[in-house]
């Protein structure tokens, strides 16, 4: 995976990026918040592995714009804190949108454990994205039903979500099926005399 190593200490930062390649992961690293959030927005990592004490812009700053900006492509955040790191700060950290935690010093087992969760969750987020994409259908109508429960005309559809609009036209095959009989039975009728058609109108009353 592709993960942004975030420490503001050399010494520290140098550590966790080899402990990362190490565990096969491509790195990028970045000193402080600030940075990192550069960097995110070039390459867009799908793991944030970051401290949480840090100059200019701290890690949990950092957290909340990756969740105010993300789309479709699920980050997954893991915060090193230090040993001393409270309850209360850890649950500041979750609803900042903090996923996990490690302590530094950084264990290389807890780490690679930390790694496969991220792994699993962002394959899950990818699955959910997919089923949530798929366009409920009535399959005699063919309407959408949206997320708010409401069935509406494909063209409808399409249009607010994508601002596209729908030019409607005749596939070949409808056109031989649907279209060229219509046609025939439009030609039959006003070939028809008016005389026998009155009469057959006459005898279809009876």
């Amino acid at each position: 995976m592709k993960v942004l190593a975030v420490e503001d200490d050399n010494v520290s930062r140098v550590i966790l990026r080899r402990s990362l390649e190490r565990l096969g992961h491509e790195v990028t690293e970045a000193h402080d918040g600030e940075e990192a959030w550069a960097l995110w927005l070039k390459d867009k990592p799908r793991v944030v592995v970051s401290d949480w004490r840090m100059p200019k812009m701290d890690g949990l700053a950092l957290c909340r714009l990756l969740r105010a900006q993300q789309g479709q492509d699920y980050v997954y955040f893991i915060l090193l804190t230090g040993s001393g790191a409270t309850g209360q700060a850890r649950r500041d950290a979750a609803e900042a949108g903090v996923d996990d935690f490690l302590t530094k010093p950084v264990d290389m087992g807890a780490l690679w454990m930390r790694l496969r969760v991220a792994e699993r969750i962002l394959s899950y987020t990818f699955q959910v994205y997919r089923l949530e994409e798929m366009m409920p259908m009535c399959s005699y109508c063919k309407k959408i039903r949206d997320d708010k429960n409401y069935w509406q005309q494909i063209e409808s559809y399409i249009n607010e979500r994508t601002g596209t609009e729908i030019s409607h036209s005749v596939c070949p095959d409808c056109y031989q099926r649907v279209v060229v009989p219509e046609l025939a039975r439009l030609k039959g009728e006003s070939a028809k005399p008016p005389v026998a058609a009155k009469a057959a109108r006459i005898k279809m009353k009876r």
